[in-house]
């Protein structure tokens, strides 16, 4: 029930409260309720003022709006509550405390909780990994010794994780992608003598490098998705010598790339992208005079970093930061002029990790410009390994085979999540020379492949993609 504040009312007392208190329950009430169902919790690792966090933001030009929204949020509820809770102390003092009631029940006072226990807890975190904690509570001895015995108050972080074993079998490739024998009549015979890749275990040992380096650290470990995105890799050959690289694992998506004479306009949003990459691992000498889109958009940020530049506002260490900036765009706006490139959102092409691509001493590393057969739900799908990515994740393919097997994939969105994607690479196989991609071509050097490993069996077919490109400028 809401009291009248009218001073007139019969037989009510008027707060004794300061307005000041009282706008800041208010404040506080506001806070806590409104302020959460704007803001999605994310647990602030930085601790400091909103100042130093708008600075570190202009700093590095770069930062992440949400979680600096999050951390001036916490600081904001912080000071006011620390605030709030001074004047109702200072309140309390000063209001003399009210006669006891005669008739009024006895209240006894509540148990003292345990001093000494655990309590435990259990969480799913963001990352998909379930979260147990335990706070424990001993008997100590005097706060004054307690306070310098570095043992008094600890906390210890402990992360498990079972590494995976590889798949070997064709009831395992097949437990996850049906058909897989009879699509490929010739793989139970390249499965009785193939070996586990050693870059499945490399794979992996990058994974746990990665993940113990940020544990330690306690910064975002690797989410449970992107350590388990591989389900094997295997070294197969057939009879006659032909090499085959397995990859089983999931499809993310992969949005680079241009070439400005097979297409010559691209939209404003990516060609004044500060994220998209003009560049493919796949490349050639441009062939037409038609200039790359993408290099009006990297003159404007250089013009943008000069005049930033300039400014006596800057910081010497933003200034720094701009000039190699600056340097990284002119050179980049080169080989834009002198080469071109696949683009994602048009070729099929899939993503081998970069340091396989650049392993010269392997005959079974798959590199740039390799054809590959990629097979999902029955359909096998022709392609060219187009580009490198990062060494401690597999599983990636263009925009365009994205969408052949997902319509609904988007840069943000996999068309697959699960291992249920086979990419079988055959290296070795690239042509002499790279040139824009020719469809056809890819999809005849896939069939001549595949035959060599005993063909795709009865009622299967390879892809045949079609070009959606603009017709391209004639060459000079």
């Amino acid at each position: 029930m809401t009291q009248s504040s009218d001073p007139n009312t019969p037989n009510r007392r008027r707060s004794a409260i300061p307005l000041r208190a009282i706008a800041l329950v208010m404040f506080l009430g506001v806070l806590a309720g409104g302020v959460a169902m704007l803001f999605t919790p994310v647990p602030a690792k930085i601790k400091r003022g909103v100042v130093d966090i708008l600075k570190a933001r202009q700093t590095n030009g770069h930062g992440d709006d949400a979680r600096i929204r999050q951390q001036v949020e916490e600081r904001m509820r912080a000071e006011i509550q620390a605030e709030f809770e001074r004047e109702f102390t200072a309140l309390r003092k000063d209001t003399p405390a009210a006669p006891p009631d005669a008739d009024a029940p006895r209240i006894e006072p509540p148990e003292p909780t345990a001093r000494v226990g655990s309590v435990m807890d259990v969480r799913r975190l963001r990352s998909g990994i379930p979260f147990e904690s335990e706070i424990r509570f001993h008997e100590g001895g005097l706060a004054s010794v307690e306070r310098v015995d570095p043992e008094s108050y600890t906390a210890r972080y402990t992360l498990d994780l079972r590494v995976p074993s590889p798949s070997t079998t064709l009831a395992d490739l097949e437990s996850i992608n049906p058909k897989l024998s009879e699509i490929l009549p010739g793989l139970p015979g390249l499965l009785e003598s193939a070996e586990v890749s050693p870059w499945f275990h490399t794979l992996y040992e990058l994974k746990l490098a990665r993940i113990r380096r940020d544990a330690h650290t306690l910064n975002t470990v690797l989410d449970k998705h992107n350590v388990y995105d591989c389900e094997t890799i295997l070294h197969m050959r057939a009879a006659n010598g032909r090499k085959v690289f397995w990859l089983q694992a999931e499809m993310d998506v992969v949005s680079d790339g241009s070439d400005g004479d097979r297409l010559p306009v691209m939209p404003d949003e990516i060609v004044n992208s500060t994220n998209y990459q003009p560049f493919t691992s796949y490349g050639w000498r441009k062939r037409g005079n038609t200039p790359n889109p993408m290099i009006a958009g990297w003159e404007r940020r250089i013009g943008n970093a000069e005049r930033e530049l300039a400014d006596p506002a800057t910081t010497a260490e933003r200034k720094t930061w701009l000039r190699n900036r600056i340097q990284y765009l002119k050179s980049g706006i080169e080989d834009l002029k002198a080469r071109s490139y696949l683009i994602a959102e048009y070729d099929p092409f899939i993503v081998i990790p970069v340091n396989l691509i650049t392993a010269h001493d392997d005959p079974f590393a798959p590199k740039v410009g390799d054809f590959a057969v990629v097979i999902h739900e029955g359909d096998a799908y022709p392609a060219i390994v187009g580009d490198g990515g990062p060494r401690f994740k597999v599983g990636e393919a263009s925009l365009r085979m994205a969408r052949q097997i997902n319509p609904r994939s988007t840069p943000y969105s996999r068309p697959v999540s699960d291992l249920t994607v086979s990419y079988v690479v055959f290296p070795g196989s690239k042509d002499a020379n790279h040139g824009p991609p020719d469809y056809a071509h890819i999809r005849q050097r896939c069939h001549e492949l595949l035959m060599e490993i005993g063909g795709l069996g009865e009622g299967f077919t390879l892809h045949e993609w079609e070009d959606l490109l603009p017709a391209a400028n004639p060459a000079d």
